[in-house]
């Protein structure tokens, strides 16, 4: 019980949650979809009395910040997307950045079974849009959008180019 302590007396503070367990993460959007009820789901007693939606994808790190780019080279980072739900399989696709960002994600489409992952490469190839004169530098900053079966996660990419 989270009234109690372990020696059954009762808790002075509350018990802090990790942030894991408290809900989706803070850059993603639910889906409206509602799930296949054939999916292969486990159905326990310890998963039926849960509140929480179990089901999922956590991207390791949340965001990208590539730093400082000589323009023209390109330079490529890789983020893991794990699947933390319970469901056996669980799919995803990553909608492409435009062009004129520079930016291409390549992964292995399929599915990914539960506690495992796959992981997502995110090249940028570094060039100016050109126009007016930002005085040597310009700031690169995108959110990449990853599309699963309950949510669209947001992947934050951030990188500044030297002229």
């Amino acid at each position: 019980s989270l009234l109690v302590n372990a020696a059954g007396q009762p808790r002075k503070e509350k018990v802090k949650l990790p942030s894991s367990l408290q809900g989706r993460q803070p850059s993603s959007i639910p889906n409206k979809k509602i799930e296949d009820p054939v999916a292969g789901k486990v159905n326990t007693s310890s998963l039926a009395t849960t509140r929480q939606h179990l089901s999922g994808f956590h991207l390791i790190p949340p965001r990208v910040t590539l730093g400082v780019l000589k323009e023209g080279c390109t330079y490529a980072a890789t983020v893991i997307l794990r699947n933390v739900g319970v469901n056996f399989s669980s799919r995803f696709r990553v909608k492409q950045p435009p062009p004129h960002t520079g930016l291409r994600v390549t992964y292995a489409p399929g599915p990914v079974a539960a506690g495992l992952q796959a992981e997502l490469e995110i090249e940028i190839f570094a060039m100016v849009s050109g126009g007016e004169d930002t005085g040597g530098h310009e700031e690169i900053s995108h959110d990449i959008e990853i599309l699963t079966e309950t949510e669209t996660l947001l992947l934050p990419v951030r990188a500044n180019i030297l002229c």
